[in-house]
């Protein structure tokens, strides 16, 4: 696989905007990886295609681990101010209508781009974000699995106790250091503000649970649905989960569940003038009070 190049400088260029979902199933994560197939990889490689350029580098406001499903992942990327106006070639389109339509003929099935739209430089799929949503499914009564649903769901084989699990889920919530839920980055901060965590038992039976935050580190979704998990099994009490929380240290009593049930739901930005003061405050370092 090519690695993606930024785009040269001095070249005219227009940011755009992609609205994307995926299948996870089969990729190595989000992030470009040698030799390795991941999401990030496939759009760049489309991008060049319609191009006709290198494979381009872009900007995610969520990078999914490997298996992690989204439905509402956003991304942006600088590319040839003529390159992209030259995509409708002899139609009428606007460019972002055809860049849609063009990268459904090259992208694999397991990745739909929804939307391209053109945005202003101060838009940063990941900077500019204000949260991210998450959602998590759980089986607990295995004769009930949907065999179609079977690679965005977790079978778990003791039933479980949704309201239990809800009361713990909601007791993490607010400004937090989340240092026990989070594998370590040198140089980053844990520091949070998970905005809800709820769990619900669905008509189907599914347990759902859903996860939103300003932003998210690494696994820290799957250790929060790991706490919550033996709570839900009786375990634990409900104030277990925000206990780990104030210790600041990682659990091995808590399991980082299995990647298929989760995915990105969605990812919401301020207003066009917001945008850059959003990035500043988002790209400063979280500290608690």
């Amino acid at each position: 696989m090519t690695t993606p190049c930024p785009l040269p400088a001095d070249q005219p260029r227009v940011r755009i905007r992609m609205d994307l979902a995926y299948d996870g199933t089969d990729f190595s994560g989000w992030a470009a990886q040698p030799g390795l197939r991941t999401v990030e990889g496939e759009v760049s490689a489309a991008l060049g295609t319609i191009l006709r350029s290198d494979p381009v580098r872009l900007t995610v406001g969520g990078r999914t681990d490997a298996g992690v499903h989204a439905r509402g992942s956003v991304a942006h990327v600088d590319v040839n101010r003529a390159a992209w106006a030259g995509l409708p070639g002899r139609s009428d389109r606007p460019p972002q209508e055809a860049a849609v339509t063009r990268l459904a003929g090259v992208l694999p099935a397991d990745i739909v781009v929804r939307a391209v739209t053109p945005v202003s430089d101060d838009f940063d799929a990941r900077f500019s974000a204000l949260q991210r949503r998450y959602t998590y499914r759980i089986c607990d009564r295995p004769a009930t699995l949907d065999p179609l649903r079977r690679r965005d769901t977790v079978l778990h084989k003791k039933p479980l106790d949704a309201e239990a699990m809800d009361e713990a889920a909601r007791k993490l919530t607010g400004l937090h250091d989340f240092a026990a839920f989070c594998k370590k980055r040198d140089g980053a901060t844990t520091v949070r503000t998970l905005l809800d965590y709820s769990w619900e038992r669905g008509e189907d039976g599914i347990l759902t649970g859903t996860v939103v935050a300003d932003a998210f580190c690494h696994s820290m979704v799957r250790a929060l649905v790991g706490s919550v998990v033996p709570v839900g099994e009786g375990e634990y009490a409900v104030g277990w989960p925000r206990e780990i929380l104030t210790t600041g240290v990682r659990d091995p009593r808590v399991t980082v569940m299995p990647a298929k049930g989760l995915c990105l739901e969605e990812i919401t930005y301020p207003p066009d003038e917001a945008l850059a003061d959003r990035a500043e405050q988002a790209r400063a370092t979280r500290r608690l009070p």
